[in-house]
């Protein structure tokens, strides 16, 4: 708060006394934690001489310096603009070619903060994209089981925050995204499963963000990995962290929307793997899963008829009867939208679904405003199964 204080740590950061530099980046890097704008305004005189230390020898100073450089970026808007033309995203590019884990983690905090910035698509993804970091950020998220997950974190929330500016999706497909995130997303749930994976749910939950996102946005599904092992892998990855991770789930279930919205080959191995009794049991769980399950059970009905009769099974329907019971409006009318599509396909399901005291469980929602034409609409075909239907054609599920 003095004036001349920071010049001072200036002059302090780049004496030639090494103890001296060191505790002066200390100052810096306790004053970047500071969550009022114009702290990070008043270091702005350092950025360049952080830069220059980047490329440094001690790991502890290097370090130092990244993680100022990280709270710097969060604060100010200033201290970004500064810190573009001083060249930042060329140092980093020359910074991920370190073999330190720590500075890798430490300069993959200061990207995430870059790109999280309201002006990361327009201004600093292109940047990104021209230099090499998007190939080693790959490269360094896949290599996460071998040589440390601190580093593979920050750099899978780096891609997810590159994917989500929707301006960088292609050159991340060329790189081979999918086919490397998708044998990582299987290689992590075979360390799952086999041995004790607390951490690994925090490289998880980016790794199944960008392959959920890179999917969603590639119509037609040009992309779309067509390997099973995916699928094995999403309902191990939910079922080892069911219980201590729940937030993983909806994770799963948001890619595995994906995979089925508009792809054949999921939903026919959804069946064929017998998949389908794991899913339904995610049903109870929460609110947001319980959408999301049914959003990906609507996905196959979607299918046609050959899909409904494989979804009509005995445990099927008592859980979506049980799901009509709920007030909430989104999980029932998610659920009647799969009934439709299970009577328009599979009319002994409504045969079933009538004889399970079904159209007793619809009848509650008769008066709900949002509700009414679609349960009148099912009612009709629930107890006139041969009937015209009023519900009209339904379309596919969507990503979300």
């Amino acid at each position: 708060r003095l004036d001349g204080g920071v010049r001072t740590l200036v002059g302090l950061l780049t004496c030639s006394l090494a103890d001296v530099q060191m505790e002066a980046a200390r100052c810096l890097h306790e004053l970047s934690h500071s969550s009022d704008a114009a702290v990070a305004e008043a270091c702005m005189p350092v950025t360049s001489y952080l830069l220059t230390y980047l490329s440094g020898h001690s790991i502890e100073f290097t370090e130092l310096c990244l993680y100022t450089l990280g709270n710097l970026v969060v604060e100010s808007e200033a201290v970004r603009k500064q810190l573009l033309p001083q060249g930042i995203i060329p140092v980093l590019a020359s910074c991920i070619q370190s073999p330190h884990e720590a500075v890798l983690e430490g300069l993959g905090y200061v990207l995430s903060q870059l790109l999280q910035a309201k002006e990361a698509p327009t201004e600093i993804v292109p940047l990104v994209l021209d230099s090499v970091l998007p190939q080693h950020m790959l490269r360094l998220v896949c290599a996460g089981l071998k040589f440390g997950t601190g580093a593979a974190v920050e750099f899978a929330w780096c891609l997810h925050y590159i994917i989500c500016s929707r301006t960088a999706n292609v050159e991340l497909v060329s790189l081979g995204a999918v086919p490397a995130l998708t044998s990582l997303l299987c290689d992590i749930a075979s360390e799952i499963s086999q041995s004790d994976s607390e951490g690994l749910e925090l490289l998880v939950c980016p790794v199944l963000r960008c392959l959920g996102n890179l999917l969603a946005e590639e119509a037609g599904g040009e992309v779309q990995p067509q390997d099973e092992r995916l699928l094995v892998a999403l309902f191990i990855v939910m079922q080892c962290y069911l219980q201590q991770h729940p937030f993983i789930v909806p994770e799963c279930l948001w890619l595995l929307n994906n995979l089925t919205a508009d792809e054949p080959f999921f939903c026919s191995a959804l069946l064929s793997l017998d998949l389908l009794p794991a899913l339904l049991q995610l049903l109870p769980c929460s609110q947001t899963v319980s959408v999301l399950v049914l959003t990906v059970l609507c996905n196959v009905a979607e299918k046609g008829p050959a899909y409904c009769q494989q979804l009509h099974q005995p445990a099927a329907l008592p859980l979506l009867l049980g799901l009509l019971t709920l007030p909430d409006l989104e999980v029932v009318g998610q659920c009647l939208e799969l009934l439709h599509l299970l009577f328009l396909h599979c009319p002994q399901a409504a045969a079933d679904f009538v004889g399970q005291g079904g159209h007793q469980a619809l009848e509650q929602h008769r008066s709900t405003p949002e509700l009414q034409e679609r349960v009148r609409a099912l009612l009709d075909m629930a107890l006139q199964p041969l009937g015209a239907s009023a519900f009209g054609s339904s379309p596919a599920a969507s990503s979300t």
